[in-house]
This record gives structure tokens, sequence and C-alpha cells, in this order.
């Protein structure tokens, strides 16, 4: 049976909203009724628990054109291309169950021409996962951690995004002691190091510099060895392949999961996220050189807490914040600007507050732009059907370049202008040719 689910492109897990005290977060699982359907583990939100995948392979259908709905995702930029990868939806014929994303499948969105694309990328991935954290270095995409029908996982791969051909591969015989199995958890890149922060999983075999706050109610079903949230560091050298611990000053945040991390020169920003039964509004940073904490202050009128959110670098000096949920259980689509340099909280005006999200996918475009993708509309918790996107939104976070003025101004006159269009140079040409051949694409 586990053979075979190794297999499978689309894996189910079903969901159901806990009603006890022990966490909101704990999705209980309408069991389908199957008889070859074991039981599996628990994940947590912070807190899930998940279903024995069926193979609904011949069931289920994907969209074509544009990506299918999901959350629990990831994305990276490179160049002009905006990866996506994983995540899961609902199941079309299945009621409230869900429906792990194909592991082999990778879209891409073209943030000039605005066109998605579909890639089959292969490799040995072993499984669809949700939960995982994604980073690009040097066109190269790091995937690590994450939440799979049988549990969570350490294993990290790679997939190089400038070869002919898309293909993962698992990163093996790497030195040091690994990061514990687990999933919702941050990630800075400095100076060529993956450097991992929190998250919620597996107790840490071995000894981990840092806290783990063991969850007592996530081993009350199918005798699950039990999870928790830790605050571990984690560092993956890249030069050398080698997994280390910082050893660490200054004040320390609490263990937490379902946080949002930022790279700003030499710091790592770190904002809210979820521990125990709070959902956090804290702001810290650590000396990616020195290993020293900060903690920031929060300002009473500034953002609520909430976790499943994003926080983006937009500029040297400036992060942008977007979504989330908070601990009453509500999905948010208020949007904040943090000024590094002034430890400052403003509060950013866009044209999408009727589209709350949380556990959405946020990248910083090259001119500008901050593109959301995907993600829960609705309390994903909740008994009623998870809303889960496949829109994108987009917020113009800094001002338009001179070329996007220009563009966008030529294709509100195409008509009067389109006989001028073999006059610009190629590049220009290719992408007006791509926006005026998907006006209909999302994000236009």
């Amino acid at each position: 049976m586990a053979e075979m689910e190794e297999d499978m492109g689309d894996l189910l897990a079903g969901e159901e909203d806990n009603d006890s005290d022990r966490d909101e977060d704990d999705r209980l699982f309408a069991w389908m009724a199957n008889d070859d359907m074991e039981e599996d583990e628990e994940d947590e939100e912070e807190g899930i628990v998940e279903e024995q995948p069926l193979n609904t392979e011949a069931s289920e259908s994907f969209e074509v054109d544009i990506p299918a709905e999901r959350s629990g995702h990831i994305a990276v930029v490179h160049r002009n291309l905006m990866y996506v990868w994983g995540g899961y939806k609902n199941a079309q014929n299945h009621g409230f169950f869900d429906l792990y994303l194909p592991r082999n499948e990778v879209w891409t969105y073209n943030m000039e021409t605005r066109v998605w694309r579909k890639h089959v990328a292969g490799g040995n991935l072993h499984t669809s996962m949700s939960g995982s954290c994604g980073v690009c270095v040097d066109g190269v995409l790091y995937l690590f951690g994450g939440h799979h029908a049988r549990g969570n996982t350490n294993r990290i791969y790679r997939l190089p995004l400038n070869a002919p051909s898309l293909v993962w591969e698992e990163m093996r015989d790497l030195k040091g002691l690994p990061p514990s199995c687990k999933d919702k958890l941050g990630c800075w890149v400095h100076k060529n190091r993956l450097i991992f922060f929190g998250g919620y999983g597996y107790a840490a075999q071995g000894r981990h510099r840092g806290t783990f706050e063991y969850d007592e109610s996530s081993s009350l079903m199918w005798d699950s060895p039990g999870r928790g949230w830790n605050n571990h560091i984690h560092i993956l050298d890249l030069e050398t392949s080698t997994w280390s611990q910082p050893i660490t000053t200054g004040n320390t945040p609490s263990p937490r999961a379902a946080h949002a991390c930022a790279t700003v020169g030499n710091r790592g920003y770190v904002f809210g996220g979820r521990y125990k039964d709070h959902r956090l509004n804290d702001l810290y940073y650590i000396d990616l050189d020195t290993w020293e904490w900060h903690e920031m202050s929060v300002p009473q009128q500034g953002p609520v807490g909430r976790s499943w959110h994003s926080f983006t670098p937009v500029s040297p000096d400036h992060i942008f914040l977007f979504g989330g949920f908070t601990t009453d259980g509500e999905t948010l689509s208020d949007a904040w600007l943090y000024c590094v340099s002034n430890n400052e909280w403003k509060p950013f005006k866009h044209s999408h507050t009727e589209n709350p999200r949380l556990w959405h996918t946020a990248c910083s475009g090259t001119d500008g732009e901050v593109f959301v993708f995907g993600g829960c509309a609705n309390n994903l918790l909740s008994h009623q059907r998870a809303a889960h996107s496949n829109e994108l939104l987009v917020f113009n976070v800094q001002p338009k370049s001179l070329v996007r003025f220009c563009i966008e101004t030529i294709l509100q006159h195409s008509e009067r202008l389109s006989s001028y269009w073999d006059c610009l140079p190629k590049h220009l040409l290719h992408i007006l040719k791509q926006r005026m051949a998907h006006v209909n694409t999302l994000g236009s």
C-alpha cells in the first residue's frame, strides 16, 4: 500500500473542523467509506489531521490553462517568472475531502506577459505535500519539509530552474544534524545559506538548540507520536552541504508555526504565527551574522495577531504584510507596510479588501508589485466547504516603472496604436502580443 501511495500523483485527505477546546486548528477529517483505507497520523497548523489518501486520478481533473485553486503551496521568483508548486484543493467528487496537487506539476507565471504555463517535472520528489518551505537561491528552488498523507518530513530537494527541463533532486549525504520533521516553518537566505526557523511537527531526535513545546492534544487519536511547536534555527550551508545550529543571544521568540519570515540585508525578520491557542502579532529580527535576537515593538493600532499570512520584502527598507487568520477565526484582507529603518507600521490601502486570504503565497516582482496567489478565502477550519482560490491578486506597493506605464497605455489604446507596434524592440513587442492574446488571464 505504501509503495503504491508514493507513485500516486493525486492524494486525498478529508477534513472537518474539530469542535473541542484542544485546538481550533485541529481538523478531524471525516472518514471516507473504503475498506482499504488505513488510519494515518495527525497534522496541526499548527494542527491538521489528514487521511490516508485514495487514488482518485480517474475521477479528478485539473485545470489545463491556469493552476487549480489551492492552499498551503509554495511560490518563488526567478527572473521574471513566479514558480508555484504543491498545496491542496477541494476534491470535486468527495464532499469535504481535500486533494493534494500532483507532485510533478510546476506552474510558472510570467510577470511581464501575465501568462501561466504548466510544466511536468521529473526526478525523485517522493510525494505531494502542503506546508512545505520553498526558497530560490541562484536559480535553484529548494524545497524543505512539509506534510504529506503519512505525516511530516524533513527531506530537502533542489530544482534547478535554468536547466533545459525541470528535474527534482533529493539532497542526500548532507553532513550535520538535520532539522526535525515539520511543516509551516519559515526561512531566511543569507550568504549562500538557508536558515530555517520554527514550525510544527515531531520532537527532534538528538540534541537540538532551542525549545520544543509538546502539544498535549496532538496524540489523542490513532496512537500518534505527538507533535508540537518549536523555535529551532537550522542552517544549511549550500557550499559545504552541512547542517548546523547557531548559538543565539538576546530575547528569543517563543516556539511557533504558520508564521512569516523576511530577509532584509543581514536581518531575518519573523512576524506572528501560532503558538498553542494564540495567534501572535509580535515582531523579531535576528542578526544573521552575530545571531543576536531583537524584539521590535508593534503599536496597539498595528496589525492584529495572525497566522497563515505573508510578509514580503519589497525594498531595502520595507516589508509588505497581507492577510492571515486570527485567533477569533477571521480570515483577513488587511495589508501593512513595515518600515525597517523607522520601526514603523502603516496601513496599506488597496483594492482587494473584499478578497481575504490565508495560507496563500506572496512574491515580490521586479516592478514594484506583489503577486499574491491562491490561499483560502474563508475559515479553513469551519464546517463549510473551504473556499480555496486560484486568483492572483496584484498589489502595486512601489511606483511603477516608466516601461510598465507605457506598456499599459499601449494596451489601453491598442486599436489606435497597434499599427506602430513593429517599430518596438522585440522583447517589448513579445510582451504586448502575449498580453493581448491573454487579456482574460488572472492578474490582468
